[in-house]
């Protein structure tokens, strides 16, 4: 039906505003030889390795009635993370997925409505943009979306580390990395979300679908037992253009899960064939931006969730904390880059880290054993603008201490090259 609304606007309204946007990212990453007495089927591979992703996004957009907003994105990608994205609970990659087939593939990524209802009579101009059609919003109003899109489009907003095409690269610092959040294998789920806005606070809610397996690709709609709850509010405070912006994220899961406590007791310690209906997972997670001038901010994030059923959609992190620096090259007459520098710690729930210590397995890590540390990665990148805003390359470096938690293994240096398009 919103594809109908869609195309039938495109048609019939070009009086009203449309936006058109494209992206392209590829990343290239190697990595040397690494120290490992012994591999599973989840590690991270011992041997020099290098990998390719590549992404391409059309972004489409149209204004609709009174306050309403349709979206619709086409999206290719391809390639893979290094060693099939495995063997790194903070993979290195956030453009790459844990898909066997490194074959391109086109799919659609997001196709929502967005209603907006005024609060207040006063309103300001919002800019034409990827998935942002050219408008004026109420300062205070209610909006919903539903349709298909990504759960970060709408929390955990963060404006130094969100998005793996131009910021950090790493899953723990693109999002929470103890947020479960609920998605298939490429990041997407469907369901709605429902929205209060204001200058100084925001608050937001969705329920959403999960996929039929961990990290697989097809969403579960059987919603009476299977779907996931977020739940975020957002303050601001301090002066204008030194804002401290701070999101409280909280999350609810529930659905078809295995139990690592169960699991252990199995001879072939498979969580898979513990799965019952009716598990759950919770979690929550701070997120803080501290605007210092207009060129330059820090972050930080810490997230934790229980633990004791398996991982289902993210990635098998439980703990997480993160803080990290970004500054564009305003000062050395370079305004279009940016230099970013982050440190992260991951770490496993009691059951989690018993579970893989007894030789199981999660869909990212597993080594068959675990000698327990948490895993560290430190991640630098500087975005190089080439072109008239629309093209960078990044250098980007990472230094991962116990990939997968495992003191046995490692370190590893994650060298990468990031080019990313976007018009």
């Amino acid at each position: 039906m919103l594809l109908i609304l869609f195309f039938f606007s495109l048609e019939i309204n070009a009086q009203k505003s449309i936006t058109f946007h494209f992206q392209q990212t590829v990343v290239s990453q190697t990595k040397p030889k690494i120290n490992a007495p012994y591999s599973g089927t989840n590690s991270l591979t011992t041997a020099e390795e290098t990998q390719a992703s590549i992404t391409a996004t059309l972004f489409t957009g149209v204004k609709l009635w009174e306050g309403a907003e349709a979206y619709f994105n086409a999206e290719l990608s391809g390639g893979s993370g290094l060693s099939g994205a495995k063997g790194i609970a903070g993979f290195t990659n956030g453009e790459a997925f844990r898909i066997g087939d490194a074959a391109p593939k086109i799919y659609l990524a997001r196709l929502y409505l967005k209603q907006t209802i005024a609060l207040s009579n006063d309103f300001e101009t919002v800019d034409d943009g990827i998935n942002q059609v050219a408008t004026k919003y109420p300062k205070k109003y209610l909006r919903f979306i539903l349709g298909k899109f990504c759960l970060s489009d709408f929390f955990d907003s963060n404006s130094y580390s969100h998005d793996p095409r131009s910021q950090f690269m790493n899953w723990a610092l693109m999002s929470h990395g103890a947020w479960d959040y609920a998605a298939n294998v490429r990041g997407y789920t469907s369901g709605y979300v429902i929205e209060y806005g204001s200058p100084k606070v925001g608050i937001r809610f969705s329920t959403t679908a999960v996929p039929t397996t961990a990290n697989g690709p097809d969403l579960n709609y059987k919603f009476a037992k299977n779907y996931s709850h977020s739940f975020e509010v957002n303050k601001k405070f301090g002066e204008i253009g030194k804002e401290t912006t701070v999101r409280l994220l909280g999350y609810y899961t529930k659905t078809y899960m295995g139990n690592y406590a169960e699991a252990i007791k199995r001879t072939d310690k498979d969580v898979t064939e513990t799965r019952i209906n009716g598990r759950n997972k919770v979690g929550t997670g701070l997120n803080v931006e501290q605007k210092i001038t207009d060129n330059a901010g820090i972050f930080f994030r810490a997230s934790w969730n229980d633990g004791k059923n398996e991982t289902w959609a993210f990635t098998e992190i439980d703990r997480s904390i993160s803080i990290g620096f970004s500054n564009n090259g305003t000062k050395w007459k370079r305004p279009n880059d940016t230099f970013g520098l982050a440190l992260v710690a991951n770490g496993l729930s009691n059951e989690h880290r018993d579970y893989l210590g007894s030789g199981g397995y999660g869909f990212i890590v597993g080594d068959g054993k675990l000698n327990y540390g948490l895993e560290k990665i430190v991640e630098s990148y500087y975005n190089i603008h080439l072109h008239d805003r629309h093209f960078w390359v990044s250098p980007n470096y990472q230094f991962v201490v116990n990939p997968a938690y495992n003191k046995d293994r490692g370190p590893v240096s994650v060298f990468s090259l990031r080019a990313h398009a976007e018009f």
